[in-house]
């Protein structure tokens, strides 16, 4: 959402190439003519020497277009990234065996935190049989105040809070936020530590006091950070208290009161990377209990389902290939993505029992897969799979399966043609999963949740272009020409699809933010419904800040 935190802030903030794209203008890059590659290096058991850490400011100010008043007092402002919250993020020491596929880890590792611009690990000079190791890093700028407006599906959405992601440079988040959306208004404090006490192990703590309630969540972690960990386990706890509305057509049918508490807590192991994968398995125990309650100033109008409380032991497995590309300008502008081709799968199985203290007898699913191609160096292909729910006497309940599928086709450099099929399948749905249709939900021409049912299917096909405009030295732009089409099935109440299939065709305007620690991409759309009753706007306007193009 374009925000007025980045207009105070990003006057600071410029778009410079990836650090592992424009090697003329990284002064760290070796002449790579006078290095041994990757494989004798490996084959001659050579080890890992020094590790320099060249971490640059938010701008450098060896360029000339970026060296300015604007630009220094940005750098003087901002708390540059510690050496120290890199280096616990390297999967390699000195006095290590040199592995060309750790530095390529490490790199995704660091890409990966939202207050780095990009990364780029080389080795710098080879001697006696020691790799010396450059790691290369930029700043992006992490303090967030100020507030942010957008607007889909016909609703507008606002926040004002500040929001600190690197917080004294050590990759800690603060954030506190005051939002205004669809179904509620929210005042929010949370904390994030990935690195707690320089482990490992990742602490995260939120609090919501909302206009329809309250929720609180705690997770303590240490995750399969690395594709060789071999242990794993974690506690997390959460207690919410809300509303829930149902749609129909965009309109409210339903209201009730939520009562939700969640806790899981697990363990996990492996024997590590072998043959290019890693097999892990996890044990654990949940928690999973919601209350439902009519509200009684809506009368008749609020009708309360029914809950659930289920308390069962789990045994998880899951399965990863090492298999990752790094590419530009698929989902993002101008930065570094990296894409896993391999297989990922993974899968949970529990029992829940009333012996145990649940409301009934059942088996708890939790399983999926992602895997990519590549068939040729212009396509890729992505498909994940997911299926959660359970089996009860009746049969399935409770149960929903996603299907997805991306298709890019890089026609050059600055173009690509992009299409995406979604599925989603529910079976006796809980009150919780509910599915729903419209401009929240990628279809840009029609109202917030217009169609609700038990699956949808949603197709898009996108002709993307990226510039190599950096306005202001400030963003990436790009655009977009899109067309959507797609439909529920099996209404909430008679009627719900009665508009059968839904259309929509538009244009875009993309910023992709690469100096600010956001890590969204800005879509302004404008979108022209074909289909739905006469109530729907000719044109739908979106303004809203998303994760890719």
């Amino acid at each position: 959402m374009p925000n007025i935190r980045l207009l105070a802030a990003l006057i600071a903030c410029g778009a410079l190439c990836p650090l592992a794209v424009r090697a003329d203008d990284d002064p760290v890059a070796p002449a790579a003519a006078e290095l041994p590659s990757d494989e004798s290096l490996e084959q001659s058991g050579a080890v890992i020497g020094e590790i320099r850490i060249d971490n640059l400011d938010i701008f450098d100010t060896r360029l000339d277009e970026e060296d300015n008043a604007v630009f220094r007092l940005a750098n003087w402002l901002h708390i540059q990234t510690r050496r120290e919250t890199i280096e616990q993020q390297l999967l390699f020491k000195p006095g290590e065996r040199y592995s060309a596929r750790l530095l390529r880890e490490s790199e995704r590792t660091l890409r990966a935190n939202g207050y780095l611009r990009d990364a780029a690990i080389r080795v710098e000079a080879v001697h006696d049989g020691v790799v010396d190791i450059v790691v290369a890093t930029q700043d992006v700028w992490t303090l967030k105040p100020g507030v942010s407006f957008g607007r889909k599906g016909g609703r507008n959405s606002s926040s004002v809070g500040i929001q600190e992601t690197n917080l004294l440079g050590r990759g800690k988040q603060l954030g506190l936020d005051i939002h205004s959306g669809v179904d509620r208004r929210s005042k929010a404090l949370t904390y994030q530590d990935n690195q707690l006490l320089g482990s490992h192990w990742t602490l995260t703590g939120e609090y919501d006091d909302n206009s329809d309630g309250r929720a609180q969540k705690l997770a303590i972690e240490k995750p399969f950070y690395a594709l060789d960990t071999r242990s794993a386990g974690g506690l997390s706890l959460s207690n919410e208290r809300r509303i829930d509305s149902v749609y129909s057509q965009g309109e409210v049918v339903n209201q009730y009161d939520v009562s939700a508490r969640h806790a899981t807590a697990y363990t996990g192991w492996s024997d590590g990377l072998h043959d290019g994968a890693a097999l892990r398995w996890t044990i654990g125990l949940t928690f999973d209990e919601q209350r439902y309650a009519a509200l009684p100033a809506l009368g008749s109008a609020s009708v309360a389902p029914d809950g659930r409380r289920l308390l069962y032991p789990w045994i998880g497995v899951g399965w990863i290939e090492d298999q990752f590309i790094a590419t530009h300008n698929q989902d993002q502008i101008g930065k570094t993505e990296d894409i896993a081709l391999g297989w990922n799968v993974r899968g949970r199985f529990g029992a829940a029992s009333s012996r145990l203290g649940s409301d009934r007898t059942a088996g708890v699913f939790d399983a999926g897969f992602s895997k990519g191609w590549m068939p040729d160096s212009t396509q890729t292909w992505l498909l994940a799979v997911t299926a959660e729910g359970r089996v009860e006497r009746e049969g399935l309940s409770g149960s929903l399966f996603k299907l997805s599928g991306r298709w890019y086709l890089r026609q050059s450099a600055q173009r690509t043609l992009f299409a995406g099929l979604s599925v989603d399948r529910g079976v006796r749905l809980d009150p919780d999963q509910q599915i729903t249709l419209g401009g929240d939900t990628g279809l840009r021409g029609y109202p917030l949740r217009y169609q609700s049912g038990s699956g949808r299917w949603l197709a898009t096909i996108e002709q993307r272009a990226y510039s190599d405009w950096f306005p202001f030295r400030l963003f990436h732009v790009g655009g977009a020409v899109f067309y959507d089409m797609g439909r529920t099935w099996d209404g909430v109440r008679p009627g719900d699809s009665a508009q059968g299939l839904l259309r929509d065709a538009g244009v875009g305007l993309r910023l992709g933010n690469s100096r600010s620690g956001l890590g969204t991409v800005v879509h302004v759309d404008a979108a022209f419904p074909m289909d739905g009753d006469k109530s729907i706007k000719k044109v739908q306007f979106i303004v809203e800040a998303k994760r890719s193009f």
